[in-house]
């Protein structure tokens, strides 16, 4: 961009309300920003506040102390990974499996679905499955117990 082209947009710049203007041609890029002078003060004003009723706050009820939940007996397969839980390959295939099962270690228990990947969850430990923790479709988090096996 020639000199006289860039001064021609400096004066339009500050000779107009605007503040700021920028061109990209095929030589480059040209940016000019006009500066507001010295800064004027900025007078803020006080609201007086609203004279509002006394709130009266009614009686709370008594807080219970939380009943602790006893954790399930037994070995908890936990969840290795965030993602959707599945009892089956597809939807209409029967679950890997059932409360009762037998299984050993290694055996598949269930499917995440973590970023349209496909993981089989394998069980770390052999014996007998007492309780399946989940829902078929369910968004299961790290850490989170899937199966308890005894």
């Amino acid at each position: 961009m020639d000199l006289r082209k860039l001064k021609t947009l400096i004066d339009l710049v500050s000779d107009s309300n605007v503040s700021e203007l920028e061109i990209t041609e095929a030589e480059g890029k040209v940016r000019i920003v006009k500066s507001m002078g010295v800064p004027q003060p900025v007078v803020m004003q006080q609201v007086a506040p609203i004279a509002a009723a006394p709130v009266v706050a009614a009686p709370l009820a008594p807080v219970e102390a939380p009943v602790p939940v006893a954790a399930p007996a037994g070995h908890a397969v936990k969840s290795p990974m965030v993602g959707t839980f599945y009892r089956s390959s597809s939807p209409g295939a029967a679950a890997f499996i059932q409360i009762g099962s037998v299984v050993k270690e290694g055996d598949t228990l269930c499917i995440i679905e973590a970023m349209k990947i496909l993981n089989e969850i394998e069980s770390d430990k052999s014996g007998t499955v007492t309780q399946i923790l989940c829902e078929n479709g369910q968004a299961v988090e790290y850490g989170q117990p899937l199966f308890i096996v005894e």
